[in-house]
């Protein structure tokens, strides 16, 4: 990981003797964090080259001086070489422990999210997509905001990390800068991560997060039913831009592809499967999962519609998908001209392929999950949940109607 090192002998005005003289001080800067301290040696400032950092003057004890300040540049340039060598975390503070003979590893919180979120966008397109380095790199602005918060300092020691840290930092978010419930154990479990880094490089004796249990709460996902899925698709937008964002809209819910995989959809995707029909053979963005969904007629119509858009033209992609927080504007607007008092979202579409096109439809939900990229079928499972809960409702609705049907029969009589 490449770091900026900055090595400054200063004087310190403060702590002048009382013969004038001053105490010179090592100022090491690792990307923009300091660490001081003096050098035991003093000097006159008629004497000093505050630009250089260097003694000036003929006489032997300031050629001595300027020996010693070269000693002490090279032994920090050494500590560093070693560190790197060493693969371990380089920071300011380290590198002036080392300096002075101190052996115990302090290495920082702060120092460790810039090791790892460096390496993390390097990694972008092969390992990881753009949006989970920038959720590590929220996290680390958040981390550095609680710290400034809680402990009035810009970093801290991982031999500091411990369990009240986590329940703190996790009570901080929730109440300081209002997160959810589920972004909070988000939030949290992006910092676990990190520190796992920390537990593997021995950087961490113990860890913080060994008594700490966070689960994520279940979440009412909201979907579309048949009937406001027709609204959508059947409606006339006179303006064009609605109209365009409609047409990729209905085609996730028929495909069950998310924003990013849409975004990135091109002709290169789409492949004749075995069953001789057109496919989206793809992975998906977030999880590199591979996503196989055979095209239905509608899906395939959307496709036909804008092979000649001029913005998929000139971008070789398949739609002309506008950005994740303009989709989500309009859509509430769709939302209010077709009189869906729903809060839709683009992810609205993933969850409605998945319950109201598929699984409503008896589509097996090994099927489903497999079309929808999860790792995991559990995951699946919550939208089997959700359809069992609408069939239960729905009948409930029918038992009520049944009731009343039957109390009017015998008022009849």
């Amino acid at each position: 990981m490449n770091q900026t090192l900055g090595i400054l002998f200063y004087l310190k005005h403060a702590k002048a003797l009382a013969n004038g003289e001053v105490p010179i001080y090592l100022r090491i800067t690792v990307d923009g964090k300091r660490a001081e301290h003096s050098i035991q040696r003093y000097i006159h400032p008629d004497n000093w080259n505050g630009k250089g950092g260097r003694a000036t003057g003929n006489k032997e004890k300031f050629k001595s001086l300027n020996v010693y300040l070269d000693t002490v540049r090279a032994k920090i340039y050494e500590q560093q070489k070693t560190l790197l060598e060493k693969n371990e975390l380089i920071t300011a503070e380290g590198l002036k422990n080392g300096y002075l003979g101190i052996s115990e590893k302090k290495q920082s919180l702060m120092v460790l999210f810039a090791y790892h979120n460096k390496q993390m966008e390097a990694l972008i397109g092969k390992d990881y997509a753009k949006g989970t380095a920038i959720r590590y790199n929220t996290i680390a602005k958040h981390v550095q905001a609680f710290l400034e918060y809680q402990y009035k300092t810009s970093d801290i020691y991982l031999s500091q990390l411990n369990h009240k840290f986590v329940t703190d930092f996790e009570f901080y978010l929730k109440t300081i800068h209002h997160c959810g419930h589920n972004s909070t154990i988000k939030y949290i479990r992006n910092l676990k991560k990190v520190i796992r880094i920390a537990l593997s490089n021995n950087w961490l004796d113990k860890d913080p997060f060994i008594h700490y249990k966070g689960s994520l709460e279940d979440v009412e996902r909201t979907f579309l039913s048949s009937e406001e899925l027709a609204a959508i698709e059947e409606k006339d937008f006179k303006i064009a831009r609605l109209a365009e964002i409609r047409d990729i809209f209905v085609f996730s819910c028929y495909t069950g592809l998310a924003y990013a995989d849409v975004l990135s959809l091109t002709k290169n995707q789409i492949t004749i499967g075995i069953d001789r029909e057109k496919w989206i053979y793809t992975h998906r963005t977030k999880t590199k999962t591979r996503s196989n969904v055979p095209l239905l007629p509608k899906a395939l119509e959307i496709l036909e519609k804008y092979k000649k858009h001029p913005e998929c033209l000139i971008t070789g992609r398949l739609l002309p998908v506008k950005s994740n927080q303009k989709m989500n504007a309009y859509l509430k607007e769709i939302a209010d001209l077709c009189e869906i008092n729903k809060d839709l979202s683009f992810h609205t579409a993933r969850h409605t392929f998945a319950t109201t096109v598929t699984l409503t439809n008896n589509v097996p939900i090994e099927s489903v999950s497999s079309m929808l990229g999860h790792k995991s079928i559990k995951t699946t499972q919550i939208y089997a949940k959700v359809v069992e809960k609408k069939v239960s409702s729905d009948m409930q609705a029918l038992k009520q109607k049944m009731q009343q049907n039957k109390g009017i029969k015998k008022i009849a009589k």
